[in-house]
């Protein structure tokens, strides 16, 4: 049975690790109760096999099965 993979795009902060990178997704929504337009972000640590992504680029990053303890989602391409 396959799932479906999110695809998420964000800008990477850091890419201090060996094979992998920090990427800030962005998501911007409306407060159910008081109508504000809200922004938040969530990090991820992504794999990045060839090291190819730098800080401040835009990635497309998407899920796949557990590659360690924090690290579940795969760099797709630089947008």
């Amino acid at each position: 049975m396959e799932t479906k993979k999110r695809i998420i795009t964000g800008t990477v902060v850091s890419n201090a690790m060996d094979k992998t990178i920090v990427v800030k997704v962005e998501r911007v929504f409306r407060h159910p109760r008081f109508e504000k337009v809200m922004r938040t972000f969530k990090k991820y640590k992504v794999h990045d096999e060839n090291g190819i992504a730098k800080v401040g680029d835009k990635v497309e990053i998407s899920q796949v099965r557990p590659i360690s303890k924090t690290k579940y989602m795969t760099l797709n391409r630089v947008v």
